[in-house]
């Protein structure tokens, strides 16, 4: 049976996320976004992807524990984490903006996961947090790095020491959240947000990513430089062209994402 299943929406796809009770990363789940990633990305008519989970119990309540008896004690596992980080690697390099909707439970994994994605949307009932210490481990899914890039190293380390969640609110207060909605509106929140993205063109919102992701580790002086490369790039698009003819004509554009 699927765990994982999308449905267009015009130029955005819903990505779901289906593994009762709480949506759990199993390996299943894994290997299903990555098909349905790859899909994605391949697919020219979606331009904008939003992240969720089943239900509103949980986007997704970390990784699956009946799984960690098997590494316990191994050595030389280093490479099966990494496999991990190249996952969601994937989906926070994925060419195209993709919006996490948190309704519900958002831990360890769940986390993780939701920090890869450009902007996250949370359920006023959503709670947040890296329980992992809790378990004698901490956060192996890129919530070390991922996180005091987001909401600052003092804060990051607080949530990850004490292992406590937050609520929509104070994600919000902190930067991790960019909107709190009432519960079973985040989806309709982010595809309204995914609209006012999905009129523009794919290159430049593809090259914005780029530049800001890989800008932000990098010294200004290199991110200015991948600015001008990326800004040369875009002047070639069939878009631009478009665009700027538009312009002149007092019309909308129609991009050609080319």
């Amino acid at each position: 049976m699927s765990v994982v299943s999308y449905e267009k929406h015009g130029a955005a796809a819903v990505v779901t996320i289906s593994n009762p009770p709480l949506n759990v990363m199993s390996q299943q789940v894994i290997r299903e976004l990555k098909e349905a990633f790859k899909s994605l990305r391949e697919d020219n008519e979606i331009l904008a992807v939003i992240l969720t989970g089943a239900g509103d119990r949980a986007f997704m309540a970390g990784a699956d524990i009946k799984e960690f008896p098997n590494l316990i004690g191994k050595k030389g596992i280093k490479a099966n984490f990494l496999e991990g980080h190249a996952f969601l690697n994937e989906i926070e390099q994925f060419p195209k903006p993709v919006i996490a909707v948190l309704n519900g439970m958002t831990f360890g994994g769940g986390c993780e996961l939701a920090l890869t994605c450009d902007l996250r949307i949370a359920e006023e009932h959503a709670q947040v947090g890296l329980p992992e210490i809790k378990l004698g481990l901490f956060p192996g899914g890129g919530g070390t790095q991922r996180l005091p890039r987001a909401v600052g190293a003092a804060k990051a380390k607080e949530l990850m020491f004490t292992g406590d969640p937050i609520d929509a609110a104070e994600a919000k207060r902190i930067g991790l959240v960019s909107y709190v909605v009432p519960k079973g509106e985040g989806l309709q929140k982010a595809l309204e947000l995914a609209g006012r993205m999905t009129r523009h063109s794919l290159p430049a919102l593809s090259k914005i990513k780029k530049a800001v992701d890989e800008g932000m580790s990098s010294t200004l002086e290199e991110g200015l430089d991948l600015e001008a490369g990326l800004f040369e790039e875009v002047f070639q698009t069939e878009d631009i062209k478009e665009g700027v003819q538009a312009f002149i004509e007092k019309r909308k554009p129609a991009f050609s994402h080319k």
